[in-house]
Formats: structure tokens, C-alpha cells, sequence
């Protein structure tokens, strides 16, 4: 008899069955998100070259079932971890008025609610729960209000590649010429409001072009050859649709400074210590 773990379920034969299961399992938040040891190492060495600070004198405290508040803060050291995205302005301000030193993974796009240095790389993390999430830095090292760092957001991309590479089938990104059409190239026409037709006597169904053959390669999906005509209808096609994402892009509302908000502007770095508006 087949062990439990090697029976066949009815998942496994029916994907209908699957799919109302899996509307049953737990969801993936920003607080189980346990970073990779990979991407851990890179913040990490990246803190400590960059504020100088004591690699031994490293504090964790963000772990299932722990308290940060409860936790153990030697003298000096600094905390390099990845809380509960949920808490981070309360945990920022605790550390703020107790004096620690620290350098916190954060949510990306509310970053600069918190009040700390702001570290921006841009970057979106793959963590241990299989969330894709984007994902910033807070600090009290840094002399810098707001600052982008892409070296530091190069290592991370890096390492965040390698893993998702172990994890999932590459995908290489191709480029074809002007006479070859995918399904993917008319879906972006239409996303553009470009109307795009062909005739069947225009064009002629491919699996893959000889040059990729040669490799061992396919187009994802298939596509067709065109005509001389239909090429150059594509090609007049897809700049019509650039043009649109441009135009789009510079037609975005672009918002104005107030009167007031000048007078800040104008006073900002004239006094080491001025204040912000909050």
C-alpha cells in the first residue's frame, strides 16, 4: 500500500476540485515574509561597509513567536532585520525614542510615512513564502533624509535573480523581426487602441524560425510570417502604439506647488536644522 504523502487526490486529477481548494489556504502577507539568507547577506554586508558599523554586535529580533520588545539590546549594537510590515512605524518610533540603532526592510511604496532615513532601491523581493514584494529600507545611520542606492538595489536584484532562477523555469525574452507576429504583439496593439488586421493570404503559421531551430528554440505561443505589405502595416502599427504609451505617459497629471510650499522650498538648506513640514 502507497504511503499518505504518495496517494493520488483528487486534486491531482480534477484542477476545478485544486482550485476551490486553494481558495481555503492561508494568504500570503508582508508579516510572514522571511527574507532569503542570500538577500539577508547582501543588506547585511552592505550596512556594515557602507555605516561602519559592528558585524558582531548584529541584532535579529523579528522571528516567529518573538517580541522585539522583550528582546536583549547590547550596548551598541544595531538591528539589520525584516519586521512586520504591519508595525514598522511603531517599531520605527520605539527604536527612535530608546535610542537603537537600526536598518529595517520596509514596504516600498509607503516608505516615507515612517519617520527615518529613507533608503530606496526600487527593488521587489522574492522572500521565503513565495511573496513578491516590494521592498525599501528605514534607518537611523544615515546622515541623508532620502537617498536611492543602486548599488546596493544591483546586489539585491542579483540576488533575488539567482533565487527565483532556482525555483522557477527561465523564460529568455526574444526580439523578431518585423515580418513575424505573436499573439503577445497583437495583445500590445490592442492595449494601445491600435486596430490591426491581417489576411490569411498574408501570412503563414510558424512554430519557430529556422535560425531558432538550429537551437532548439520556439516562439512561445507560435506566430506567423507576413507579407511585405502586412510587415510594414506592423511596423507602422507598433509606433502608432509607442507613441500612444508615450503620449499617455506625458499626459499624466502633474500636480503644483503651492504658494506655501515655495516659501518651505526656498528655506530648505539654509539652516542646518530647520524643520520640515509634516
Amino acid at each position: 500500500m502507497a504511503s499518505l504523502d504518495q496517494q493520488i487526490t483528487l486534486g491531482d486529477v480534477d484542477p476545478h476540485y485544486q482550485a476551490f481548494v486553494d481558495k481555503f489556504k492561508p494568504k500570503k502577507t508582508t508579516d510572514d515574509c522571511y527574507t532569503p539568507e542570500n538577500v539577508y547577506r547582501v543588506v547585511l554586508d552592505w550596512v556594515v561597509k557602507e555605516y561602519g558599523i559592528d558585524p558582531n554586535n548584529i541584532v535579529r529580533p523579528f522571528w516567529p513567536g518573538g517580541n522585539y520588545m522583550t528582546e536583549d539590546y547590547p550596548e551598541g549594537c544595531t538591528v539589520v532585520d525584516n519586521p512586520p510590515f504591519s508595525i514598522i512605524s511603531k517599531i520605527v518610533n520605539n527604536y527612535n525614542r530608546a535610542g537603537i540603532k537600526y536598518f529595517l526592510f520596509a514596504p516600498y511604496l509607503t516608505n516615507l510615512t515612517s519617520k527615518a532615513s529613507h533608503i530606496i532601491t526600487g527593488t521587489n523581493i522574492t522572500y521565503e513564502n513565495g511573496a513578491d514584494v516590494p521592498t525599501a529600507f528605514l534607518t537611523n545611520l544615515d546622515v541623508y533624509l532620502l537617498r536611492s542606492c543602486p548599488d546596493l538595489a544591483k546586489q539585491i536584484e542579483d540576488a533575488n535573480r539567482a533565487n527565483i532562477a532556482k525555483v522557477r523555469k527561465h523564460v529568455p525574452k526574444y526580439k523578431y523581426p518585423d515580418y513575424v507576429i505573436t499573439a503577445a504583439d497583437l495583445g500590445y496593439l490592442a492595449k494601445w487602441g491600435i486596430d490591426f488586421r491581417v489576411m490569411t493570404k498574408d501570412c503563414f503559421f510558424i512554430r519557430a524560425l529556422d535560425s531558432q531551430k538550429a537551437h532548439g528554440k520556439v516562439i512561445f505561443g507560435y506566430g506567423f510570417l507576413l507579407s511585405e505589405s502586412a510587415a510594414a502595416k506592423k511596423a507602422a502599427a507598433e509606433k502608432a502604439a509607442a507613441e500612444k504609451a508615450a503620449a499617455e505617459k506625458a499626459a499624466a497629471k502633474c500636480w503644483e506647488l503651492s504658494e506655501s510650499e515655495r516659501k518651505i522650498i526656498n528655506d530648505l538648506g539654509k539652516e542646518p536644522n530647520a524643520k520640515t513640514k509634516t
